[in-house]
């Protein structure tokens, strides 16, 4: 079991009591505070820094996307139209990761007027949960229009949300930096299964297989804002992809230790792989059910 499942079921089993206590003082259509939803929880940093790291990059998913020869669709990628009808903060910290994913996406195929929209958007999320200010919006755009700049935009992009993660984190606002991070892995998920569905191939169908544990840890997460209807629907959502996830099987395979010497030290670095088990069976009840969640959730 990794180590970040076995500290979150300590944590959760330790805020449990602490989660359902809250009383019915709201209207039903309400949004329950931040402060609120984290009264009396505490999420370490370094769980929701694995987490991030255990997702699959955007970057590198569009990576391999492009190396298998799939030419660019805006098909895969969510719309921007959208943006405005996003009212709560809910629905802006869960499409401000969405539109991250879509971002590495439009960057790996150099869609430089389609980045500037996205940008766009991203900012007007990110002004509207008050974490704008770690977004350097007009740097962004400069860098954009010159692909030669691809490298430079990926790097300031990518330290801006976890400028944003952090400062989410350190003002008891958990709940949303977790919603970004749903955002990332769900619209990860969705294009390299839809390209799955045009473009078959081993590679893809091993890294879509991998998803089932970093559902399992998002979910763990989730479930502690569960008091808000909004994320006890999200659960509902993810739980369905969950059910399906559990049939794949993922064992380690040991390697052998190597040691290398690194800055005068040496390492031993430990040569495991992963072996996913996944039928074409799974796949395809995956992909139509991925792409049901991921467009209810952006039709929110």
């Amino acid at each position: 079991m990794p180590k970040v499942i076995v500290y979150l079921l300590v944590l959760l089993a330790a805020v449990a009591g602490s989660c359902k206590s809250g009383g019915q003082g709201k209207n039903a259509g309400d949004e329950i505070p931040d402060s609120v939803l984290n009264e009396g929880i505490e999420i370490s940093e370094d769980v929701m820094q694995d987490i991030v790291q255990n997702i699959s990059s955007p970057v590198e998913m569009a990576a391999m996307i492009k190396d298998l020869g799939v030419p660019y669709s805006n098909r895969y990628i969510s719309s921007t139209d959208r943006v405005g009808n996003l009212t709560t903060s809910f629905q802006q910290a869960l499409n401000l990761g969405i539109y991250a994913a879509d971002l590495g996406y439009l960057n790996m195929y150099n869609k430089t007027s389609a980045v500037i929209d996205y940008l766009t958007s991203i900012k007007t999320l990110s002004d509207a949960i008050k974490v704008g200010q770690f977004f350097d919006f007009t740097t962004l755009k400069r860098l954009a229009t010159n692909s030669k700049n691809l490298d430079s935009l990926m790097y300031i992009s990518v330290h801006s949300f976890n400028e944003m993660d952090r400062y989410l984190h350190n003002n008891n606002r958990t709940n949303l930096s977790a919603l970004m991070v749903t955002g990332v892995w769900i619209e990860g998920l969705y294009l390299g299964t839809q390209v799955y569905k045009v473009t078959p191939s081993q590679q893809l169908a091993e890294r879509i297989g991998e998803q089932k544990l970093t559902l399992d840890q998002l979910m763990l997460i989730l479930e502690n804002y569960k008091r808000d209807k909004q994320y006890t629907a999200l659960l509902e959502k993810l739980q369905s992809l969950k059910d399906l996830f559990k049939s794949v099987n993922i064992r380690i395979e040991k390697g052998e230790p190597e040691m290398i010497e690194e800055n005068g030290m040496l390492t031993i670095i430990q040569h495991d792989t992963s072996i996913i088990e996944i039928s074409p069976e799974q796949l395809s009840n995956i992909i139509t059910t991925t792409e049901h969640v991921r467009n209810g959730l952006i039709s929110l």
